[in-house]
C-alpha cells in the first residue's frame, strides 16, 4: 500500500503544478513584461548624435527597464532608415534588444 502512495501523490503534485509552470514565462526572468502599461518596457532617452557611417544613435538616458543604469552610450538600431528620422536633441522612448544585452534600439517613439 505505501509503494503505491508515493507515485500517486506525485503524479498528483505534478498534475497540480504543470499547469501553473505552462503560464510562467522563463524568458523574461529580471525582465518587466508587457502587463499593465503597454509600454512598461520602453526607457526615455535623448539623441544626442545620430552617425549614419557607424549605423547608431547616442542616446543619454535614464535608468532602462533591463537593469541599465543612467548613462549617455551608442545604440545600433533594428531598421537603418530611423537613422534619417532621428535627430540630435529630439526625446524618445525606446525599447532594446534583450538578446544582444541592450545593445540595439528595436522601436522608439517620440515623446510629445
Amino acid at each position: 500500500m505505501k509503494k503505491m502512495l508515493l507515485p500517486a501523490l506525485i503524479t498528483l503534485t505534478l498534475g497540480f503544478a504543470a499547469p501553473v509552470m505552462a503560464q510562467t514565462d522563463h524568458g523574461t526572468h529580471g525582465m518587466p513584461t508587457k502587463t499593465g502599461a503597454a509600454n512598461a518596457d520602453m526607457g526615455e532617452g535623448l539623441v544626442k548624435k545620430v552617425d549614419k557611417t557607424k549605423g547608431t544613435v547616442t542616446l543619454a538616458h535614464g535608468a532602462l527597464p533591463n537593469g541599465m543604469p543612467p548613462m549617455t552610450m551608442a545604440y545600433k538600431v533594428k531598421d537603418k532608415a530611423w537613422l534619417d528620422q532621428l535627430q540630435a536633441g529630439q526625446k524618445i522612448r525606446f525599447a532594446t534588444d534583450p538578446q544582444d544585452n541592450g545593445m540595439t534600439v528595436l522601436r522608439y517613439e517620440l515623446v510629445k
